[in-house]
């Protein structure tokens, strides 16, 4: 496994930014060079598109992401083939792509995201809360509703997302005010997963609840208090702990 960028073997980056193979790790993911990447996986993508592409080299990868799937729908790239694409980093592209079509409502988003959130890679699924979680704290009501389904899914991963995608404060994200204010809000979602069987899941709810209770923390005593009282599981146990992790 690469510690660092520059422990990367050559030949190994040539295959991440020639779209041959996915990222293994977060850093292989900071190190794709992304013109280069789109040259390969969009070969009809233009030199003009691919040199904006190289001026924002040095930005962060939220924003390079965000500009790849807009250069993506500037050309109306044909997205569903590029669903199946080798590259994590190129399904992540389509991630912020449908996230920024004005021409989908917030339902159609959710459908046209469901299988980057059910996505087999950990940086896909990553990118697919991550692009649409300003859509979906924009309508926070609606998203709610919308997500509450997902909370009853098969596949952890999308149960996952439904939790994930509206934390609080989150990682690598804006927080959401109205839901650090007001968590209870949030109990559609929260409320069917707290005994999920996924550490996967266990996980995520548990991160919700801590970054609750640091703005309400009397609430997710509470919260905790009533699951633990109501015949409580080893998956609400640990849910329970790891949520209160932060509280004296």
């Amino acid at each position: 496994m690469s510690k660092g960028i520059a422990d990367i073997a050559p030949a190994r980056l040539v295959l991440l930014n020639g779209g041959a193979v996915a990222c293994a790790t977060l850093t292989e993911g900071l190190a794709v060079d992304f013109s280069m990447l789109l040259a390969a996986a969009v070969p009809t993508i233009g030199e003009d598109r691919l040199a904006l592409m190289r001026v924002q080299a040095g930005a962060g990868i939220t924003r390079r992401m965000a500009l790849a799937a807009q250069l993506l729908l500037d050309t109306r790239v044909d997205l569903a083939p590029l669903l199946a694409h080798a590259s994590d980093t190129v399904r992540g592209w389509v991630c912020f792509a449908i996230a920024a079509r004005p021409d989908l409502d917030l339902p159609q988003q959710l459908a046209a995201m469901r299988p980057l959130a059910d996505d087999g890679h950990f940086g896909v699924r990553e990118w697919a809360w991550l692009a649409l979680r300003p859509r979906l704290a924009a309508s926070l009501d609606e998203a709610i509703a919308l997500l509450a389904p997902w909370t009853a899914e098969p596949s952890e991963r999308l149960r996952r997302f439904a939790c994930e995608a509206l934390r609080p404060r989150g990682v690598w994200c804006a927080h959401i005010a109205r839901l650090k204010q007001q968590p209870q809000l949030a109990l559609p979602l929260l409320q069917p997963l707290r005994a999920d069987p996924a550490v996967y899941v266990q996980d995520s709810v548990a991160n919700w609840l801590n970054d609750a209770a640091k703005s309400q923390p009397e609430w997710v005593r509470d919260l905790c208090g009533q699951w633990l009282a109501d015949g409580s599981n080893a998956a609400t146990q640990r849910i329970c702990k790891r949520a209160r992790r932060s509280l004296a």
